[in-house]
């Protein structure tokens, strides 16, 4: 099975130099959309905010205002945690969330240049 998830963004060129900035994959663009590869069965469709209304009934959630969803993003160790987040602060992002660092995980969130809210997750492997 493969996840898709579509969001709405203002400037398609601005999101797509800024997912491509911090290290991930486009695939299937179009002048409307692109699709950021997360894996082989993960994609994070950016669809242009009038694309995206078309696939709607309700209106299109101000992230920057609210936070419908939070994207995370399963990462090996935590110096890969912090790689993600300081690519995103670097190329425009925004801190999000609350820093998670108890022994059992290790995370860090940010807002991309829409607002949407994403973290970065490295759970701890016990010892033994």
């Amino acid at each position: 099975m493969q996840l898709f998830v579509n969001l709405p963004v203002k400037d398609l060129d601005r999101s797509k130099a800024f997912f491509t900035e911090l290290g991930f994959t486009l695939f299937g663009m179009a002048d409307t959309m692109a699709s950021v590869v997360i894996s082989e069965q993960t994609q994070v469709m950016l669809l242009t905010e009038p694309t995206f209304a078309s696939y709607i009934t309700k209106e299109i959630a101000d992230a920057g205002k609210s936070t419908e969803a939070v994207m995370v993003l399963g990462l090996e160790n935590p110096a890969q945690v912090d790689e993600l987040v300081d690519k995103a602060l670097a190329a425009g992002a925004t801190p999000a969330g609350v820093r998670q660092e108890d022994g059992v995980r290790y995370q860090r969130g940010f807002a991309d240049l829409d607002g949407h809210h994403w973290e970065a997750l490295c759970l701890v492997q016990p010892a033994g």
